[in-house]
């Protein structure tokens, strides 16, 4: 038989009101017109559910299971449950980590000239496929091709909704059922678990490997060439670097290997600069355009990191491979959405001006900015925190930032960063920061958060000062109770 409740836990859970009694508080009513009523429902069954646990559980004193159903603490539960079920999942974060493409966090931030072209495409209808000039069905390839051959030299151009698709139409348009060369030291993971071989077998290719792990030569690729060869690939190894004895084969030579050979060449770049990353200070990454000088017949790059747009896959090359991939009927599960063509297409007349690209385009912005402008604001968010929290420990230093979104692995960028100390220690401080509104993301490194500026836009540094001193405060509280 159950265990029988106590006579004081019963009296306890008639306390409990019901849905409608709850409902009927002049604050829960005064929450419904704040909140959506669903969410304002659902957060009165969990909070109710979560009291009767609560008193069934025998594990509170009656004196601690009576505040747990007053009248008052169920409202305040109410409340807090509400708003948090009606707040958006996908939720706006200010990344003050110094990671500039960060993964995570959406990778690139968009031009305003971009947002203002998703906003567009977002409230009406549009010419997404749609000739005016004839009156007739276009293509929506029309809306970025011209930019993508001028800024690559390319004849042709498609764009997908991301680069492993890309990498996917190709492969099953070029060499489904057949073989695909590649070299041992560019089998790489993209991330989340997805790898290269993966997406090479799934599009239908039969993975040859060549060459090394540390070293492939143009003569491993030759003696591998035979009747079942389809393709030849190269992969830029953007997420990592092989160092010591090495050595890779220059694509101008894989690309005259195919023309001799009769095979097409594909090269995927992964990161997809469009501008020399060498006028940032930072080493050169492979353009799109070196791979289509060097012969390079598809080149294949993403639109949501290095170009500073938005998540897309981008197929530049031969007219008549193009024309193939457009044709294959896998284009369509892999096309591009109207709000990210808007956005990469406004972001690709940002680059045919690479001065204003690097103006305007956020993440070309952050990578160009000098190490003592971060400092400066650095130094005046410190003074405003002085100012507001008495007792912060803060003080601004040298420190680092990196690109992020698997580019540049051994790239750093000199910073100047915001060092809070406390003694809570880093994690409880990383942690309310991370949990507060708006959320702000930080490092930890040894005993100090690190604030770098270069990732926080100049429009977020009144909140971003406001959620710091808000965490402190109630660090300084703690510490004082």
């Amino acid at each position: 038989m159950p265990n029988p409740i106590p006579p004081e836990m019963s009296a306890i859970l008639r306390l409990i009101p019901s849905v409608d009694e709850l409902l009927a508080t002049a604050r829960i009513r005064g929450l419904l017109t704040a909140q959506p009523r669903w969410a304002a429902l659902e957060a009165i069954r969990e909070v109710l559910a979560e009291c009767r646990r609560g008193a069934l559980a025998g594990d509170l004193t009656p004196e601690a299971a009576r505040a747990l159903v007053a009248p008052a603490a169920l409202e305040v539960a109410v409340e807090a449950a509400a708003v948090r079920k009606a707040r958006p999942s996908l939720r706006a974060v200010i990344n003050a980590s110094g990671v500039v493409l960060h993964t995570n966090l959406g990778r690139a931030p968009l031009a305003e000239a971009a947002l203002a072209a998703i906003e567009a495409a977002a409230r009406g209808y549009s010419t997404l496929e749609f000739d005016l000039t004839t009156g007739a069905r276009g293509s929506r390839q029309v809306h970025v091709e011209d930019l993508l051959c001028a800024l690559t030299g390319a004849e042709a151009a498609f764009a997908v909704n991301n680069n492993a698709a890309a990498v996917f139409l190709g492969v099953n348009t070029l060499a489904n059922g057949r073989e695909v060369l590649i070299s041992r030291g560019e089998l790489v993971e993209i991330g989340d678990s997805f790898r290269i071989p993966d997406v090479m077998t799934g599009a239908g290719g039969r993975l040859r490997e060549v060459g090394t792990t540390n070293r492939t030569h143009l003569k491993d690729y030759e003696d591998a060439v035979g009747p079942e060869t389809a393709l030849i690939l190269k992969v830029h190894r953007s997420n990592f670097q092989l160092m010591g004895f090495t050595a890779e084969v220059e694509t101008a030579d894989l690309a005259a290997l195919g023309k001799r050979r009769g095979l097409p060449t594909m090269e995927d770049l992964g990161s997809g600069a469009l501008l020399d990353l060498s006028l940032f200070g930072l080493p050169r990454e492979p353009l799109a355009a070196d791979a289509i000088r060097a012969g390079v017949d598809l080149v294949t790059f993403s639109g949501d990191k290095l170009l500073g747009g938005p998540q897309a896959g981008i197929v530049v090359g031969r007219r008549d491979l193009v024309t193939r991939l457009r044709r294959n009927p896998l284009a369509r599960a892999v096309r591009i959405d109207k709000l990210c063509l808007a956005g990469l297409e406004a972001t690709l007349r940002l680059l045919r001006d690479p001065e204003r690209a690097r103006q305007e385009i956020p993440a070309l912005a952050m990578l160009g900015l000098p190490s003592a402008a971060v400092g400066a604001r650095a130094e005046a968010l410190a003074e405003a925190l002085r100012t507001a929290v008495p007792d912060v420990s803060c003080a601004v230093e040298d420190g680092t930032s990196e690109v992020g979104g698997g580019a540049l692995p051994l790239a750093s960028i000199p910073t100047r960063v915001l060092a809070l100390r406390g003694g809570e220690g880093p994690g409880l401080l990383e942690e309310r920061l991370r949990l507060g509104e708006p959320p702000v993301l930080v490092r930890v490194k040894e005993d100090r958060v690190l604030v770098d500026l270069r990732t926080v836009s100049p429009s977020e540094d009144a909140p971003l000062r406001e959620a710091l001193a808000t965490a402190l405060r109630a660090g300084s509280a703690r510490r004082v109770a």
